[in-house]
């Protein structure tokens, strides 16, 4: 189906506008702009913040979003990472969308605020992540959750995090996720899909926006390594259930589904569901066009 008017109207204001070259720039004008796309904020029971010990240290911040209809523990809960290319967005950023998810879902959202790339390049986001996944894990029964209920997920480069956590969790031994939710993720940082150039321009994500956010999160690393790009893992026996979304007009549509695919022949259970008329990023853009609302919908609806 064609993107509806508002969506249209919204790639084409953002093709005209050419971005700035330097990341730290572009990082300053999402924190500000994106927000001003989300719509109203929903009202949540509670929001509280958990500061955690990285395994360098480092002081990271767990969000967790409890939904207002949920009255009685245990508790399921979702570990979120956000998207943003590994080198944008915060959990500022992202409260408006972590605020829907826990109402849509009914699960409690732990929004993980991991340090960004270029400044904190591979693999210390996904590092920042598996950390608090083990946290979350061991202290859920004291935070009221659910420990037989606990998912991963994230969008884009957050799909990207929690796709490889769940790969070094099971290749390490530890305890995994009960589902991973991957919405609209960053798996080939090869970027080889025909996608990449049907929609290369003027659909909101960029090929070139993409490349520069894989060699801020990788530089001259390895694009083919598993924990970096998902799609290029050997084996992917043993993983999770998953729940993949892709959008109908995003470059990172085929790798998206062809993971989904690689999970399938690997013997994981994997609902995969294209997005009619979205584009990547449309869980921001609830004020930009009400349609957008299918992306948050069909996730609660496919959590377990």
């Amino acid at each position: 189906m064609p993107l509806e008017p508002a969506l249209q109207a919204f790639v084409d204001a953002v093709a005209a506008q050419p971005l700035p070259d330097d990341l730290l720039e572009l990082r300053a004008l999402s924190e500000q702009a994106l927000p001003t796309l989300q719509g109203a904020t929903e009202a949540i029971s509670h929001v509280v913040e958990h500061v955690i010990s990285a395994r360098d240290g480092h002081a990271l911040v767990v969000r967790l979003y409890t939904p207002a209809a949920i009255s009685t523990e245990p508790r399921p809960a979702l570990l979120f990472a956000h998207g943003g290319g590994w080198f944008q967005c915060s959990l500022a950023v992202y409260d408006g969308p972590c605020r829907a998810l826990a109402n849509a879902s009914g699960h409690v959202i732990a929004a993980v605020g991991y340090r960004l790339a270029p400044e904190h390049p591979f693999p210390t986001p996904l590092h920042d992540v598996v950390d608090a996944w083990l946290w979350l894990q061991a202290n859920a029964a004291d935070l009221g959750l659910d420990p037989a209920r606990l998912v991963i997920g994230g969008d884009s480069a957050g799909g990207n995090l929690a796709a490889a956590c769940c790969l070094l969790l099971r290749d390490q031994g530890l305890p995994l996720p009960s589902h991973q939710l991957l919405l609209y993720p960053a798996l080939d940082a090869t970027m080889a899909s025909s996608t990449y150039g049907e929609f290369a321009d003027g659909y909101y994500l960029s090929a070139e926006l993409m490349q520069r956010c894989w060699q801020a999160y990788l530089g001259d690393g390895d694009r083919r390594q598993a924990l970096a790009s998902p799609l290029h893992a050997r084996d992917l026996r043993g993983l999770p259930a998953a729940t993949v979304l892709s959008c109908e007009f995003d470059p990172l549509r085929d790798e998206a589904e062809q993971y989904a695919a690689q999970l399938r022949e690997a013997g994981v259970d994997c609902t995969l569901e294209r997005l009619p008329g979205m584009i990547h990023a449309c869980i921001h853009l609830h004020g930009v066009s009400a349609a957008t609302d299918i992306a948050i919908q069909r996730a609660a609806a496919l959590l377990p």
